[in-house]
């Protein structure tokens, strides 16, 4: 039996319908998209944390043969693989008498001399801002507990300790300053350390324990 093309049930979608179904899918785009972004930058965050506590164990390991900490990337062993979103700083200012100069990732070719920061990789990642380190190597901090406002080594009630950053623009925008995202970690535990706006924690959440990575602005919430 022949079956009618007019049938009813052989009918296609009206334009309505499509238009329908187009707008429920770019409602659910728009939820999905931002979130997924923001995913996204959450992972990449994990670089800081990983590269920030082997930071931390490498310094310990140096002090336990040395009896000192070191304020250079080589002396203690620190080298992060190249595709490095972050820039990290060890010292903000150049250790005395070291000739230490930024770790340059903008070649193919590391050059082999003393540093004191490891810049971004921007030979792989170009589209990162130029001159992130010098921009913003340090997190915006009060001087509280003994804690300086400056990434390197410091002496609190005698005792030899040291503070290191990470910064990075993980979410590609261009915004400057607080736009980055922001860790350090520290020989010693620090509490009532005051964030930037851009991280919404709670009370119990402001102190900075020694070891742990700390998240002073959070790009991921700067959106």
């Amino acid at each position: 039996m022949r079956v009618s093309r007019f049938n009813p049930r052989n009918r296609g979608f009206t334009l309505i319908e499509l238009m329908i179904v187009v707008a429920i899918i770019g409602i659910l785009a728009a939820i999905a998209i931002p979130n997924f972004i923001k995913f996204q930058a959450r992972s990449k965050q994990g670089e800081a944390k990983s590269n920030l506590k082997g930071l931390f164990t490498a310094q310990k390991s140096y002090f336990q043969e040395k009896d000192r900490y070191s304020g250079l990337a080589g002396a203690i062993g620190f080298a992060p693989e190249r595709g490095n979103r972050y820039a990290y700083v060890i010292s903000a200012a150049v250790p005395a008498g070291s000739g230490a100069v930024p770790q340059d990732r903008s070649v193919a070719a590391i050059p082999n001399t003393a540093n004191h920061i490891i810049q971004v990789d921007t030979f792989k990642f170009q589209f990162m801002p130029d001159g992130i380190t010098q921009t913003l190597p340090n997190p915006p901090m009060t001087v509280n507990g003994g804690l300086p406002n400056a990434a390197g080594l410091y002496q609190n009630a005698g005792t030899s300790h040291f503070l290191h950053t990470a910064v990075g623009n993980i979410d590609n925008d261009v915004t400057a300053g607080l736009g980055y995202d922001q860790w350090f970690i520290a020989s010693q535990s620090v509490g009532g350390v005051a964030p930037s706006a851009c991280n919404a924690f709670q009370p119990d959440e402001l102190n900075a324990a020694e070891g742990l990575p700390y998240n002073m602005n959070n790009d991921v919430e700067c959106q």
